[in-house]
């Protein structure tokens, strides 16, 4: 990207924010009219496999990601949000979508919709959309951004399946405040005739998802009836109705990962029955999604650690990706134990309480910081507060670089284990200081 390109994205940019509505009503109409103006791209698709669901939605997309193009299909991908480039959005067939692409089909959906009120993530989506249809490709791998009855990316019509990984309470104030109600706006993706895969999900959601399913028309296929996965042997072990695969086990870091990689490898074996077998043992090395326990062995975050620390950073920012993450950091310690310290930003939004107290008896330590941005963080100081309250010993820094430095300057007995956490937005920033880590 040169500093002209640069300098006119991040304009239009600005410009499309300034058109989103004081309060956010979660709608398909202004979309629905937007695409409408543009010729309907949403109609001239590849393949559309939609994933909604809490957490997990953005590793279920690359293993999707990583199996097709190891069998030599292309797939264009849609994601958010970013970390560090807006580009990190889009993938047309494999590709991160070029400045110039991107400038030009931002530009001009921006002169489409003249002027009416329209959210951020409802244009760029239309954007997104305009461009997948000017290329072809064997695949659309599409993950909603909020919710799914609703979500922008939910004009598709036909898709190729629908997936729902697992469903938590996060965006409460959006999608209602139980995992039932948030369960069913998830299922809002379902399609009569497309399969419907149900990732791991509690009794609860599962039961609303199958519901909906059956209330849509949509075949169902659900986690730990139609299809399973374990470990074995440091393997992981596939089974569904077509056989068991005997796999590598998946490159993500977490035993979550492996459930992540069944619900893809479910929804690839139901649509797209013929992928050599290669294709999934090839994928579980190939899959590759920063800021999901990446484990950073290199660049400037690395170097400003104490030596030898075994550096994490990881995006999980509700109350169930904590859950997902404290097991992985407990799986590490069995495996070599050191000091954990947590080095945490949260949004406002968070429940720092509930994310904190999965690390009890697990970190000797909190490092809170800022999210920086228009992203409303939480104070670190409030977090400091709630972690000396669940038991941590806790300080401030006024960022990642400031933490990692803090923690260097002391004396360890042994190389602490360091976990960058708490927010999407923090990682982002974590990894624009690690051009070493900067996702491609």
């Amino acid at each position: 990207m040169t500093w002209q390109t640069s300098v006119r994205l991040d304009a239009v940019l600005a410009r499309l924010l300034e058109l989103h509505p004081r309060k956010i009503d979660l709608s398909l109409e202004r979309i629905e009219r937007l695409l409408a103006a543009l010729g309907s791209p949403q109609r001239r698709l590849p393949p559309t496999i939609h994933v909604a669901g809490t957490n997990g939605k953005g590793s279920t997309v690359a293993f999707l990601r990583a199996i097709v193009e190891r069998a030599g299909q292309s797939a264009h991908v849609y994601t958010s949000p970013h970390l560090v480039r807006f580009n990190e959005r889009i993938r047309i067939a494999g590709r991160l979508v070029d400045d110039a692409a991107l400038i030009a089909a931002l530009e001009h959906c921006e002169r489409v919709n003249a002027g009416e009120t329209i959210t951020f993530f409802e244009i760029t989506t239309a954007a997104a959309f305009h461009l997948f249809a000017q290329t072809p490709a064997d695949w659309l791998l599409l993950e909603t951004g909020l919710g799914g009855r609703v979500d922008a990316t939910n004009v598709v019509a036909a898709p190729a399946a629908t997936v729902v990984t697992p469903v938590s309470i996060d965006h409460a104030e959006f999608l209602g405040d139980t995992v039932e109600r948030i369960a069913r706006e998830k299922a809002g993706v379902f399609k009569r005739g497309a399969p419907a895969i149900i990732g791991f999900q509690t009794d609860g959601p599962r039961a609303v998802l199958e519901r909906e399913a059956a209330r849509a028309g949509a075949p169902r296929i659900v986690a730990d009836r139609d299809f399973f996965v374990r470990a074995e042997r440091g393997r992981l072990v596939y089974e569904d109705e077509a056989g068991l695969l005997d796999l590598p086990a998946p490159r993500l870091a977490g035993a979550h990962q492996y459930e992540n990689a069944a619900t893809a490898i479910a929804t690839l074996r139901r649509v797209a029955p013929h992928l050599p077998a290669h294709a999934f043992e090839d994928g579980m090395g190939a899959v590759v999604w920063p800021a999901r326990l990446q484990h950073l062995t290199k660049g400037r975050l690395k170097d400003m650690a104490p030596p030898g620390a075994d550096l994490w950073l990881d995006g999980g920012h509700n109350e169930d990706g904590a859950r997902a993450v404290a097991a992985a950091m407990a799986e590490f310690e069995e495996r070599a134990s050191a000091p954990l310290v947590l080095v945490c930003g949260l949004l406002a939004s968070k429940d720092a309480r509930g994310f904190l107290a999965h690390f009890s008896g697990l970190a000797c330590e909190v490092v809170a910081v800022p999210v920086e941005g228009d992203h409303y963080g939480r104070a670190p100081a409030d977090v400091a507060g709630v972690a000396r309250a669940l038991g941590f010993a806790a300080s401030q820094a006024p960022d990642v670089a400031g933490a990692l430095r803090l923690i260097a300057a002391r004396d360890w007995p042994r190389p602490p284990r360091i976990l960058v956490c708490g927010s999407l937005y923090l990682a982002g920033a974590a990894l624009a200081l690690d051009s070493a880590n900067t996702p491609g």
